[in-house]
């Protein structure tokens, strides 16, 4: 059965968000170099690194960055960007040594994918693996109780000549948000599910495999993270 990222993470996902940009790349890598993480001449690896934003972005600034991600339209685009080395795979099964890495990251909500907790606990056991010990891991996700908090049910937004629609619920149990994203111009949907993960949860599956949580921010700028922060940004560091 495909699973809902194989078929959305595509050029209609480019097409929709085309306002991910390259200032907001910055911002995060900025915050991530303030904090002393992904410095010139580390070993990095960018989990999920969809159109290579990020990629491009560190290796700018000297790291020695792989690119990995599931979508081939996704790294085509992160070509064409000049981002690289680039690696197609899964990130519940990473196809590296163990310690190959000095940092690894996971950003922009490219974590709770996945239908069951188990799956979601064999990506940070890979992380754990392929980081060296003392490396450094930033999980970059959505603040679960904001999204609860602010939901927005409907909204709708030009898009060249036809529009996008998006539909979002919380599903019964309030463990998932899901998100239908409705295209005109080729009359098609696709659907994006998140698994509402809180701080505690994830600060817990870390340690379990040996990633200590030293810090967490609520945005690119590094402000504290609480309750209405827009994002929660884990920093963690292998035992």
């Amino acid at each position: 059965m495909t699973e809902w990222f194989e078929q959305w993470f595509g050029e209609e996902y480019l097409h929709v968000y085309p306002h991910r940009d390259d200032e907001d790349a910055q911002r995060l890598v900025g915050l991530l170099e303030r904090q002393g993480i992904a410095t010139a001449g580390e070993r990095v690896l960018d989990l999920a690194c969809g159109p290579g934003r990020h990629v491009a972005e560190l290796a700018r600034r000297g790291s020695h960055v792989v690119g990995l991600d599931l979508s081939r339209a996704l790294l085509f685009a992160a070509r064409r960007r000049g981002a690289g080395p680039l690696v197609r795979g899964d990130m519940r099964r990473l196809p590296f040594r163990a310690a190959a890495f000095d940092v690894v990251l996971n950003l922009f909500t490219s974590f709770g994918y996945f239908a069951s907790d188990a799956e979601h606990e064999s990506v940070v056991r890979e992380v754990a693996r392929v980081l060296r010990p003392g490396g450094r891991f930033v999980l970059d996700f959505l603040n679960a109780p904001a999204v609860r908090a602010g939901l927005v049910a409907r909204d709708e937004r030009g898009l060249g000549g036809g529009s996008v629609v998006q539909e979002r619920r919380l599903t019964d149990d309030g463990r998932y948000v899901i998100k239908s994203i409705h295209v005109s111009d080729d009359s098609r949907t696709f659907t994006e599910r998140v698994r509402l993960f809180e701080r505690a949860d994830l600060v817990g599956m870390l340690a379990e495999q040996g990633i200590c949580t030293e810090g967490a921010a609520g945005d690119y700028d590094g402000s504290p993270h609480g309750p209405s922060s827009p994002r929660l940004i884990l920093l963690g560091r292998r035992s």
